[in-house]
């Protein structure tokens, strides 16, 4: 007589809730991440989009991280929307992709066998851990095409970019306006500038608003 082997089950702290029957709470936000790397590696961007509870745009965001491989892009989209959640007092997440692999492996099917995603999974794992309630699904290309086409986005521009849809205020869920992590669309602009005594001098005025952040890349093009 031939005994089939049991059929294993993901660890339960990976576990879809689905899977262990409990019903969703109410007030589940939703977070549709993708990676985009151009070379793979290449230049490699992440994007996330969040949805309210009602389906209506929450906010979306979307940055460059560098020369990356699609999987690693992937991640840190998913890192993004988990230090989003955490920090606007989000408590029920769903998270949509299209990365199979992504997916199969914050549910424990598969295992992470790249060192570079290690640290990012184990990150995502305890972030995740963290909520009250976490569901990560698979989901088409066609179904993601929005957060697939701000990953791009951001590549094009060579930065970050992002748009809120509601006011601060329209949200109970985002209790401190200063931990957003929604960046304004980028702009470049070229201004020449001294360096002495560690702090850079503007040549001309620019007009910047107040509590502005700068990603500085420079030329030297005379040293003293």
């Amino acid at each position: 007589m031939i005994k089939r082997a049991a059929k294993t089950s993901p660890p339960s702290s990976a576990r879809l809730f689905e899977e262990s029957h409990a019903a969703p709470p109410a007030g589940v936000h939703v977070a549709n991440i993708d990676g985009a790397s151009r070379g793979n590696p290449g230049p490699a961007a992440y994007a996330v989009i969040f949805r309210a509870p009602d389906g209506s745009k929450l906010c979306e965001f979307a940055k460059m991280i560098g020369r990356e491989t699609n999987n690693v892009a992937e991640y840190y989209g998913l890192v993004a929307a988990l230090d989003y959640a955490a920090s606007h007092g989000i408590r029920a997440l769903r998270v949509r992709s299209d990365s199979e692999l992504l997916v199969r492996q914050m549910q424990g099917r598969y295992k992470v066998k790249n060192a570079a995603l290690k640290p990012l999974h184990e990150r995502a794992q305890k972030l995740a851990r963290g909520l009250d309630y976490f569901v990560i699904e698979h989901v088409m290309r066609e179904q993601n095409r929005d957060a697939d086409a701000l990953g791009n986005l951001a590549l094009d521009r060579g930065g970050s970019v992002g748009t809120a849809s509601r006011s601060e205020s329209a949200s109970s869920a985002e209790p401190r306006s200063t931990a957003r992590i929604i960046e304004s669309s980028a702009t470049t602009q070229t201004v020449r500038a001294t360096y002495k005594g560690g702090v850079f001098i503007p040549a001309e005025k620019i007009d910047l608003p107040e509590g502005a952040t700068l990603d500085l890349r420079f030329r030297i093009s005379k040293h003293i």
